[in-house]
């Protein structure tokens, strides 16, 4: 049995989707099983053992028509029994109509039911504590299901050398053996970072409550904003704050975030790749991302999300998304600090132990 398992988004979306591969090397443990994604998300698929292959997308297999298909034709070559199609866009389409394999999964969708065999309405999935996302993902296993309970959670899986390399970087940096923080200061986008001035007065209350070395995770050009934020920082985060224990390779910010206690910032891949090492977390999510699709295993313990529309919710009413983002920086600044702080607060008191200077 060959399986193709399809999911070229971004990193967020190739790690939850995960679990379809994960849970189909439970139900079929002799399978082959391959998964196509974006170059950019390999290194949250390194040691899987339940992926035997990932195929991996190219930018420039997009350069033209021509190109992609040749790369479709390459695909098709390995006669795969089943495809599963959790991307459901028009790349994926070719794929699935070149590959012609006898089970052909996906969401239904109009105009384009004939390309598949199971066709599986997204309307039946509900809000659970999961996650709507994740019981997405896992709708599209559910023909092969019989009676097998599905594991729900991504996992990422780190080699001891990779877990030994990071804790000698946090040597190097001489960072103090206590418990480490690590804050997702920016989103992948302007539209998904909480102001700067606003997560600059998280940190500051961080510091003032718990005794914890914090990390800031950032992109490489992102470095100009990440340093904004640290110098809008008093004094006293500044001190706790190991700025340049950043900036690493993908694979080394998973190792490093692995020898993290807990992340708190803004929602997007890092968020994921936390819940995946079973981190902890606190998520300040986008005025325009819908929080119940989007918040994964959220039980106001271990995970805590926050949302402008669970403070004002008038800002929501008769509004159509679409003008959520567009006005996502106006309505950003109304999330102010004070409506986050006594959640975060609780989480800081349940998940360190209280700064007593």
């Amino acid at each position: 049995m060959k399986i193709l398992v399809m999911q070229h988004k971004k990193i967020g979306d190739v790690l939850m989707s995960s679990i379809i591969c994960n849970n189909l090397k439970k139900i079929m443990p002799n399978a082959e099983i391959h998964y196509l994604v974006n170059k950019e998300a390999l290194p949250v698929l390194e040691g899987n053992p339940n992926i035997s292959r990932v195929i991996t997308l190219h930018p420039k297999h997009r350069t033209s028509v021509r190109t992609f298909i040749k790369f479709a034709l390459q695909i098709r070559r390995e006669h795969y029994d089943i495809v599963i199609d959790a991307y459901t866009k028009l790349e994926s389409w070719i794929i699935v109509w070149l590959c012609n394999a006898k089970r052909r999964v996906s969401y239904r969708k109009k105009y384009r039911t004939f390309l598949y065999t199971d066709n599986l309405p997204r309307e039946s999935v509900k809000n659970t504590p999961p996650g709507r996302m994740i019981d997405l993902k896992l709708l599209l296993i559910q023909p092969f299901l019989n009676n097998v309970v599905p594991e729900r959670h991504p996992q990422i899986y780190l080699s001891e050398d990779e877990k030994q390399r990071a804790a000698l970087l946090f040597k190097k940096h001489h960072v103090p053996a206590k418990k480490n923080l690590m804050l997702n200061i920016l989103g992948s986008c302007p539209l998904k970072t909480y102001p700067l001035e606003y997560i600059a007065t998280l940190v500051n209350q961080i510091v003032s409550q718990v005794d914890v070395n914090i990390l800031f995770n950032f992109l490489p050009d992102q470095k100009e904003e990440a340093q904004k934020v640290y110098e809008l920082c008093n004094d006293d985060a500044k001190k706790k704050i190991f700025f340049e224990l950043s900036n690493y390779d993908l694979r080394t910010f998973i190792a490093i975030m692995n020898e993290c206690d807990a992340i708190i910032g803004n929602e997007g891949g890092a968020i994921h790749m936390a819940k995946a090492l079973n981190k902890p977390s606190f998520t300040i999510f986008s005025p325009w991302i819908n929080k119940h699709d989007w918040s994964t295993f959220e039980d106001g313990i271990n995970h805590v999300a926050v949302h402008l529309s669970d403070f004002k919710a008038d800002l929501y009413m008769n509004t159509p998304d679409t003008e959520h983002k567009e006005n996502a920086l106006e309505l950003f600044k109304e999330l102010k600090p004070e409506f986050i702080l006594p959640k975060l607060n609780a989480y800081l008191a349940y998940h360190f132990w209280q700064h007593t200077d």
